[in-house]
């Protein structure tokens, strides 16, 4: 049984099948539904868990190479805001771009872990090193 780290079974599985430059979405809560993606819903209630906190986690047991997030979450939401969404990141490339192109990354990813984040745009594509 494990006893720390990322419990999540399914989620476990869906890191464990990402390679080398793969890409993972980690979205928020309004994030569609993309067919054919591998799923994984973590909501349980507005904010938890966030964003950050589920990249916090994997941070622990994922090597992240760079991080693609939307510019609309800079001017969205309040500098605390961002900041908090983005402290989980620190240390890591950060590539912003408009929200459209970070959709467009979506089909090529491995899988999507949706949060309950209700923080407006605050969807991440991850790619491992």
């Amino acid at each position: 049984m494990l006893r720390s780290g990322i419990l999540n079974p399914a989620l476990l599985s869906l890191l464990a099948r990402v390679r080398h430059t793969n890409t993972l979405i980690i979205a928020d809560r309004g994030f569609p539904s993309w067919p054919g993606l591998d799923t994984i819903d973590l909501s349980l209630v507005d904010d938890v868990p966030t964003v950050a906190q589920v990249v916090a986690a994997l941070r622990e047991n994922f090597v992240i190479g760079a991080v693609h997030a939307a510019e609309e979450l800079k001017s969205a939401n309040s500098a605390y805001a961002v900041e908090r969404h983005l402290a989980a990141l620190r240390g890591l490339p950060v590539h912003f771009e408009p929200h459209l192109a970070l959709k467009a990354r979506v089909p090529r990813a491995v899988g999507l872990v949706r949060t309950g984040d209700t923080t407006q745009y605050a969807n991440l594509v991850i790619e491992s090193a």
